[in-house]
């Protein structure tokens, strides 16, 4: 099929660099227009791009600020749920995804293209995370994923067509990690790190901070305040969610929190192995974790607690623009309408410890959990609810004596 303008998802990584000259090789000299989303991977990687991109043969550049966009539209649903993918992922990759998705569709929209393109190979999840937020705003376009069938099959046939076309590229054959930074998190993965055997060489690539052990000696004490299940100042000082991560991040890298190292289900069926730094998405999620224990009844709690689990694996699994999600969404939002407070946490080489929490919307009460006199708990009514609370358990007792069972 031909096209005559192809709206390309361009992070000026290996994949994308490549894509827009073999587009063009491939699609008649069709026009291809660059969408970069700065969701946080750092000047490093946005500088030149713009250039880079202009050079390789687009006929035009979009770079967009998302980062704001990314935490408060995306990222804080996610903290106030207390998503997470097989209880350990933060959801770093998943997030900037379908955000970035909506925002291709609508410059296609705008440029009048004929089709999307975008990097992601068929044995990743990202493909489906950019093609269902695609289709999600525009459901009839064409998206070309070029990873399906170009000749370009392997990263070091990629690298080839780049040194041939004089495509320049800010990695080496020998440490061709691939990697995904945004404000929320920086993934690890390939070449040592598939053979799950092989301990990773941290101090080779972590980037957003250090090991435990390469942690400073001293323990670093820090305070969050909570609104509504999110967090609005840090140490007394009232900022944006997004200011709060990045300083957390810092923070978090220097005490060595938040590096994990798991192997992962991914949606297209295999198992895949990463390394993960999220400092400071891990020092939030368990501060959120801590204020919810008092602010949040049993059963609210306990509920909220299956909500999470389904909440991540919806966002893992590409389902942001579903209504099963944003039905989700509102519960969640009506449990964290009283999750205010603060909470105090003692940072020390990878480990965060509980200093203290307070909320006036608390409902521990020292008075009915301690052991002296209150007014409000009369002991001798523990009788009447013990013996209706085991009348299942003396019942079948009972049958099984009866039976010579027991």
């Amino acid at each position: 099929m031909k096209y005559k303008k192809i709206v390309l998802a361009y992070s000026g990584g290996l994949d994308t660099s490549v894509m827009i000259p073999w587009l063009k090789e491939n699609y008649d000299n069709c026009e291809v227009i660059a969408v970069a989303g700065d969701v946080g991977q750092g000047e490093n990687e946005l500088k030149g791009l713009k250039e880079k991109a202009l050079n390789t043969g687009a006929s035009k550049v979009y770079i967009l600020d998302l980062k704001e966009e990314l935490v408060n539209n995306y990222i804080a649903e996610a903290i106030k749920a207390g998503a997470k993918y097989e209880e350990n992922y933060l959801l770093g990759t998943p997030f900037s995804r379908p955000l970035i998705a909506k925002k291709l569709a609508e410059i296609a929209n705008k440029e009048n293209a004929d089709a999307i393109c975008h990097g992601c190979t068929g044995k990743g999840n990202d493909q489906v995370r950019f093609e269902l937020g695609i289709k999600a705003v525009n459901p009839d376009i064409d998206v070309l994923v070029p990873w399906r069938y170009w000749e370009l099959n392997s990263r070091e046939k990629e690298i080839d067509y780049a040194e041939k076309h004089k495509i320049p590229l800010k990695i080496k054959r020998e440490t061709n990690y691939s990697k995904d930074r945004n404000v929320w998190h920086l993934s690890h993965e390939g070449l040592d790190l598939e053979d799950p055997k092989n301990m990773p060489d941290y101090e080779k690539i972590l980037e957003m901070g250090k090991t435990p052990m390469k942690a400073k000696d001293k323990e670093e004490k820090i305070s969050l305040y909570f609104e509504k299940g999110l967090p609005v100042a840090l140490n007394g000082e009232k900022m944006s969610l997004l200011d709060i991560i990045e300083k957390l991040n810092k923070i978090g890298g220097e005490n060595g929190i938040g590096i994990i190292d798991i192997v992962e289900n991914r949606l297209v069926g295999m198992k895949s192995r990463g390394v993960y730094e999220t400092p400071g998405g891990t020092i939030i999620y368990k501060a959120h974790e801590i204020l919810e224990s008092i602010c949040l009844d049993k059963d609210t709690m306990h509920f909220k607690s299956h909500i999470s689990s389904i909440f991540g694996e919806l966002l893992y699994d590409a389902k942001w623009d579903t209504l099963l999600r944003e039905s989700l969404s509102c519960f969640v939002n009506k449990t964290q309408e009283l999750v205010t407070g603060e909470v105090k946490l003692i940072l020390y080489k990878g480990n965060i410890i509980k200093q203290s929490v307070s909320s006036k919307y608390s409902m521990h009460s020292k008075s009915l959990a301690s052991f002296g006199e209150d007014n409000y708990y009369n002991q001798k009514d523990s009788e009447g609810f013990t013996n209706l609370y085991s009348l299942e358990t003396k019942v079948r007792a009972n049958m099984l004596k009866k039976n010579n069972l027991k």
